[in-house]
């Protein structure tokens, strides 16, 4: 690997700033100067101002969290990012995403290779959530949600969706696909408004009882589980 992403894996700064470091001649590989062509092998010796430098081992980071409404599913630098307000000390991505006027789980984790097997949506995993909307439901929307309907150039695919016993505006809805912004679209298209919209299951995973802005590591079961069913050692 490039040494200043060797730098960066070290916890000693980020890559731009080893970058400035190299730059100034701060860093050596096996006693010789740095530049920014240099490459990192195993057995080299990194050294900044002549301090040795080593890569932690890396420690697999699996973690529910309980997203509030107003924090963006994004790495990016910018305000209200899911990254800054979890502030965990592992880089960390979101699995998937939730817009950011809904709420509730969302997985994390630094292993970059099992994200995609569980958000793609030709695997079919099922994501559960639950809504309310404006307006007393109808018969037809959920009989024609339910079997699927024209949006955003394709017919969505079948789906479960249950009223909530006990209310008139409540709903739960069971998708194994991830269209952009696809239940308040679904809505939409019936003259609903989603007043609430809060994600309670990711495949076997469930919200619980987090609250907004907290987050858990999985347990060891809901982990073993999930390796198995995306096929990942």
């Amino acid at each position: 690997m490039k040494i200043d992403l060797y730098i960066a894996k070290s916890g000693y700064t980020s890559r731009r700033k080893a970058k400035d470091l190299i730059d100034e001649k701060r860093v050596t590989l096996n006693g010789k100067p740095a530049t920014f062509s240099t490459k990192y092998k195993e057995g080299d010796v990194v050294e900044v101002d002549g301090t040795p430098l080593k890569v932690a081992p890396f420690v697999p980071v699996y973690i529910a969290y309980h997203k509030p409404k107003g924090v963006i599913c994004t790495t990016e630098k910018i305000k209200g990012n899911i990254v800054d307000a979890i502030n965990h000390p592992q880089k960390i991505y979101p699995v998937g995403r939730l817009d950011k006027e809904s709420e509730g789980l969302i997985l994390l984790t630094n292993r970059g290779e099992i994200i995609d097997k569980i958000a793609n949506a030709s695997n079919f995993h099922e994501k559960e959530y639950v809504v309310t909307v404006n307006l007393p439901l109808r018969t037809q929307f959920i009989k024609e949600i339910t079997e699927g309907i024209p949006l955003q150039g394709e017919i969505t695919r079948p789906c479960k969706v249950t009223p909530e016993p006990g209310t008139k505006r409540i709903f739960r809805i069971v998708l194994t696909q991830g269209m952009n912004r696809q239940i308040r679209r679904m809505c939409n298209a019936y003259d609903y408004q989603v007043l609430k919209l809060q994600r309670i299951r990711v495949m076997h995973i469930e919200l619980g009882k987090l609250k907004p802005g907290e987050w858990r590591e999985l347990t060891k079961v809901e982990l073993d589980r999930l390796l198995e069913e995306i096929g990942v050692g």
